[in-house]
């Protein structure tokens, strides 16, 4: 069968060429005579893999010199407890702001550990805008603000990064890290699992700026102290080598695409065609406040749940799959990453206009 368009929230979709150089190499990666999923992490071949899987993330992202790269294993959802177990080192405290289920359960893993404060929601309206926030809110004496920068479920995105002035901030950038270019050095630490934006599940990155490593408490089990990771150079036990090499042959994708820059126009543009043509429908619309859109998932619904459903259904026997909204939400959503082309987002948008007029005419 042809291949479909995948708007899957995580695992998503990847690029094309990545899928057919993996394949290319699955058997005899570079004449070493095995595949890259056979290979020792002690070898020389996967050791320059991982080297130059750090070097492409730190070019792309201009990741300064005096912060580590970490390839880890766990997901984002290990980070929310790794993280409050490395940076509680002295108030034992931290502000939040909540904007939906993913901080929920990242709040939820630091209040084992430390003192949690709220300073910011927007939990009253279903977390479908991003809440006010200046560093007067913050806590002087926080060992770490943190952030969720997109909100994978609710579609929701920070516009800007914070001024957390001399408090380390924190981010989840799991869901857009590389859609966009950011100032790495705003950031104490920042984590990403690699299924969205970066390549298979499986991998989670870890960014964090050297003077926060060390710090762990007495109860951190040796796995989730970065400092572990830090002397070992992400090889302190077997890592999760395929998806690393993956996310390797992605990087080298996005360079010669041009870059983050070049990319974040394209989302820019792909974002704009769906949500333009969202809110000139008079079937479809968007339960997030214009402000905040992310410009990775765009959630929309139709003013029925059978609709809803009917749409979810066509759209899959059309081949545009994985566009049923998370459990907690409902609706649609369309995770529109890097490696989803723009001609995937005009087909859709073809779509919905054809499946809108179906429904019009049947009145």
């Amino acid at each position: 069968m042809n291949r479909v368009y995948n708007f899957s929230a995580g695992p998503s979709v990847l690029p094309l060429p990545v899928l057919k150089q993996a394949q290319k190499e699955l058997l005899n990666y570079e004449n070493t005579g095995m595949s890259v999923m056979e290979m020792s992490h002690r070898s020389a071949a996967f050791e320059n893999i991982i080297q130059t899987a750090e070097a492409l993330l730190r070019e792309l992202m201009q990741i300064p010199k005096n912060y580590h790269v970490l390839f880890l294993q766990g997901g984002a959802s290990t980070q929310f407890a790794a993280v409050p177990l490395n940076l509680f080192r002295t108030s034992k405290k931290a502000d939040f702001i909540h904007t939906g289920s993913w901080s929920k359960k990242a709040i939820s893993e630091s209040k084992k550990y430390g003192e949690v404060r709220i300073i910011a929601s927007s939990e009253d309206k279903n977390f479908s805008y991003i809440p006010e926030i200046n560093s007067d809110m913050i806590d002087p004496k926080a060992d770490f603000v943190h952030i969720t920068t997109n909100n994978t479920i609710e579609g929701t995105y920070f516009p800007d990064v914070l001024d957390t002035k001399d408090v380390p901030l924190v981010a989840d950038m799991s869901s857009n890290i590389l859609s966009q270019p950011y100032d790495i050095q705003k950031f104490g630490l920042i984590y990403a699992g690699a299924q969205k934006n970066l390549g298979p599940a499986g991998l989670t990155i870890v960014i964090v700026r050297d003077d926060l490593v060390g710090y762990a408490m007495a109860e951190c089990p040796t796995m989730l102290n970065l400092q572990t990771h830090v002397k070992g150079k992400s090889l302190y036990n077997t890592p999760p080598a395929y998806s690393i090499y993956i996310a390797k042959l992605v990087l080298e994708w996005l360079k010669d695409f041009g870059g983050i820059e070049k990319m974040y126009k394209q989302n820019k543009q792909k974002a704009a065609m769906l949500y333009d043509f969202i809110d000139q429908s008079k079937l479809f619309s968007s339960p997030v406040e214009k402000s905040a859109r992310s410009l990775m998932n765009v959630p929309f619904v139709l003013p029925t749940d059978e609709l809803n459903q009917q749409f979810i259904q066509e759209a899959t026997a059309n081949g545009f799959v994985n566009l049923k909204g998370h459990r907690s939400v409902g609706g649609m959503r369309a995770s529109i990453y890097n490696a989803m082309p723009v001609e995937g987002v005009q087909a859709l948008i073809q779509f919905m206009q054809q499946f809108e007029n179906q429904v019009q005419g049947a009145k």
